[in-house]
């Protein structure tokens, strides 16, 4: 799995003009989903976006997690996540999962965010979402459950 971290002072998701979700200070993640990902992937990438310290602490330092700032966690699944434009003019998709068994373990991930203590807010699978941001810092972060990068 592989997931794009954006620390944020307020972000929210907007389906056909209506706005279906939004946080305040905290994280957008989104979430893309390959072949082979299972649920201990999901349960990985939760870990690691609930408790990486990427918050600044009163010393102006990022030294704290969500969890430390009580900030709250807006997940977009975004299948493009795993385009693959090193050839051509199209990007190929082929290593992203199927959409049900992404759709379950895009779930697995919101529950174990949840399980962490975690306000978490979610974009509608599937959508054509209009994601709205205001990127704090501005901070973004990749990470891949399978340490790519």
């Amino acid at each position: 799995m592989r997931a794009i971290l954006q620390r944020v002072s307020s972000a929210g998701v907007r389906v056909a003009g209506e706005q279906i979700s939004s946080i305040g200070t905290g994280l957008l993640v989104l979430i893309g989903v390959g072949q082979g990902d299972g649920e201990s992937d999901a349960q990985q990438l939760a870990e690691r976006c609930v408790h990486l310290r990427i918050f600044e602490d009163e010393a102006g330092r990022m030294n704290r997690s969500l969890l430390d700032v009580g900030g709250a966690l807006l997940a977009v699944s975004q299948f493009t996540l795993y385009g693959d434009a090193r050839r051509g003019r199209r990007p190929s998709f082929i290593e992203a999962m199927e959409p049900e068994g992404a759709r379950r373990l895009y779930e697995t991930f919101c529950d174990a965010c949840r399980a962490l203590g975690v306000e978490v807010q979610k974009g509608v699978f599937r959508a054509d979402m209009k994601v709205e941001l205001v990127n704090d810092g501005p901070v973004t972060i990749m990470l891949d459950s399978n340490k790519r990068f």
